[in-house]
């Protein structure tokens, strides 16, 4: 029976308040990345308080479900990070709990909050989508905020441009004004210049109101009557107060909502499955049209005699009509008439096709668009589960609590998820990927990671030990490890060093007889690199026997013999032979000869490495052995 441990509370308690504040963190994030996309259509339009708290709102209920995955990723980041780095994690997994007992309160909490993110997704997502982008567009539409800057020419009034060399802000009034006006062509000006003037708007904020001062109007009088006459009508007035009207829609007026209805993002699971058969049919329908009407085009229209009309007619319905031949029986006139109809039929063609496939490339990616989002509602909450999975072992194994590591990963796992799942919306959207493969490119992805760091993190594995991945990578170049001997301050056993000074003679013996019996300069077999088995015996107790030496020695307090330690190579006993251990990994190797070169030159390489090893421990041993009998005789006196 389920039960709910002290432990499950305590875990809960940790992970709601971290959820709820990181939350509100990732969503103000969100919000700014969205808000910023529009900043520069929206920014000086002069909305008021309300369309702005209408605005942030849906936009806050539209990202929501995208807030939710970033927030469970790096709050149980930071939960599992402090329980590891306050030992608590360690305590619990004393108390025989393992860790995906642990996770289980959680992946309880996630689980409800991927329901909540479908339901957001599903019932309120489209309608805030459907209200933020009535919004935008309405935006968009409104008029600039009128604010006439100094100096420069102001174009946010429609058809006229306006100059204003000086501005009274406590009174309002406008000083050097000059103003382009554009009713109609390009010949069809109007200039306006005047010493000042005030601008006020209307009550309906529909148009514009200018009192002009002590100016002039210079404007042409062309009109379509007299279009081609060489002698145009020109107006000169002088006038000392004036009053203009211009048309200027200071308003805000809420876009029609049918111009966003038909948006994908704003229907919901069931209207977007609705939609697809209609959608379907439809492209069907156009498609085939499209075809029938295509074929029609490709008949060419040439000029006969009515005297061949019925010839022409028999020889197209047995298809033997021949377009040279009847092209030949025209005259030069003709032949020039016809290929000139042709070039125009063909460019007509042509656009109109171009016309007809920019229409069903749109409705063909209308189609995937909707696909596209019923499958997302989907991946988008399963992203909740799939980020704790790979939060909550990340914590438990990198152990490191705060805002400082948890938030650097969360950002990197984020990125990754974000480059992978737009990328695969775009594509697919295009029709350059399938809708499956584009939606689920993420998930596919990050949820072996997410199994991996589980499966490691259980087994209290170190992902993260970069000794362990430094060893590795220095083993697999040949990168050589140094030895690193100290004087140790508490010494609870001296060496022995008459018997440390004869163990070093043997070893220069035996590397003597070893480099006499080996040729370690000569290139190896590479059959008998790959395919026979073998290991180096030899070297293996020279080596052994020389590390027993120098771990009794390490216990030395004479710092001469600790230096020419520290001299002594770490032998690579194996690396000189053959490349793995195992004798089918050697074979396959062998047989794959890119990597084979690889591990062959590399092994050439390690051969001339130990030769080098072996001339240094003899340098080394005929410096120290007289230094460690002299050691000897002291520890002798002394006894």
């Amino acid at each position: 029976m389920f039960r709910i441990k002290k432990l499950d509370i305590f875990i809960t308690k940790q992970f709601g308040l971290l959820f709820v504040g990181t939350f509100f963190i990732c969503q103000f994030v969100l919000m700014m990345q969205f808000l910023w996309r529009y900043v520069d259509e929206l920014i000086g339009k002069g909305l008021s308080l309300d369309i702005l708290a209408q605005f942030f709102w849906y936009m806050s209920l539209m990202l929501l479900p995208q807030a939710l995955p970033l927030a469970i990723l790096l709050s149980s980041l930071i939960v599992f990070g402090n329980l590891g780095e306050s030992s608590e994690l360690t305590a619990i997994k004393a108390a025989g709990i393992s860790l995906m007992q642990a996770f289980r309160p959680l992946i309880v909490i996630v689980m409800i909050v991927a329901g909540i993110s479908y339901y957001f997704q599903d019932r309120i997502g489209p309608q805030s989508n459907l209200h933020l982008h009535q919004l935008l567009i309405s935006m968009k539409q409104k008029s600039p905020e009128l604010e006439i800057p100094e100096g420069i020419f102001y174009d946010g009034i429609p058809g006229s441009n306006i100059y204003v060399q000086k501005k009274d802000l406590n009174t309002g009034m406008l000083y050097g004004i000059m103003i382009y006006r554009q009713t109609g062509s390009y010949e069809d000006q109007a200039i306006i210049l005047a010493d000042s003037g005030m601008m006020q708007s209307t009550a309906e904020k529909k148009h514009l109101i200018l009192n002009l001062y002590s100016g002039e109007w210079f404007e042409n009088m062309r009109s379509q009557d007299i279009a081609n006459s060489a002698n145009i009508p020109y107006r000169r007035e002088t006038f000392s107060s004036k009053r203009i009207v211009l048309d200027f829609d200071g308003g805000f007026n809420l876009a029609d909502m049918n111009e966003v209805a038909g948006d994908a993002r704003a229907k919901s699971l069931s209207q977007i499955l609705h939609d697809l058969d209609s959608l379907r049919e439809f492209n069907d329908s156009v498609g085939r049209s499209y075809y029938t009407e295509s074929r029609r085009y490709m008949l060419r229209k040439i000029y006969l005699n009515k005297a061949d009309s019925t010839k022409l007619a028999k020889e197209i319905a047995n298809d033997e009509l021949s377009y040279d031949s009847l092209f030949e029986r025209q005259n030069n006139g003709d032949k020039q008439a016809s290929v000139k109809n042709a070039l125009n039929a063909i460019q007509a063609t042509m656009t109109d096709m171009e016309i007809r496939i920019d229409y069903a490339s749109w409705l063909h990616r209308n189609y995937r668009q909707h696909e596209i989002e019923a499958i997302g509602k989907f991946t988008l909450a399963l992203s909740c589960l799939i980020f704790f999975f790979i939060g909550a072992p990340l914590g438990a194994i990198i152990r490191k609590g705060g805002l400082g590591m948890p938030v650097i990963i969360s950002v990197l796992v984020f990125i990754v998820y974000y480059i992978f799942d737009n990328s695969g919306m775009r594509m697919a959207r295009d029709g350059q990927w399938t809708i499956l493969f584009g939606k689920l490119i993420s998930t596919a992805i990050l949820t072996p990671i997410a199994v991996f760091f589980t499966y490691k993190a259980n087994k209290d594995s170190t992902v993260f030990n970069i000794d362990l991945y430094k060893n590795f990578f220095m083993k697999l170049l040949g990168l050589r490890q140094k030895r690193h001997i100290f004087g140790k301050e508490v010494i609870i056993e001296d060496p022995h060093y008459q018997e440390d000074a004869e163990a070093f003679g043997v070893i220069c013996e035996e590397i003597e007889a070893y480099s006499e019996n080996h040729k370690l300069l000569r290139w190896p077999d590479p059959i008998k690199v790959f395919f026979h088995a073998g290991d180096d015996q030899e070297i293996e107790t020279i080596s052994e026997r020389m590390e027993a030496v120098i771990e009794d020695l390490g216990n030395t307090k004479d710092r001469i013999v600790l230096a020419e330690l520290n001299n002594l190579p770490i032998l690579a006993v194996r690396a000189h032979t053959r490349p793995f251990r195992q004798k089918w990994l050697n074979i396959i190797t062998g047989l794959v000869i890119p990597v084979g070169a690889f591990f062959y030159i590399r092994m050439i390489r390690f051969r001339i490495r130990l030769y080098r090893d072996l001339r240094t421990i003899r340098q080394v041993s005929e410096r120290i052995i007289p230094r460690i009998e002299k050691l000897a005789e002291q520890q002798k006196k002394a006894i």
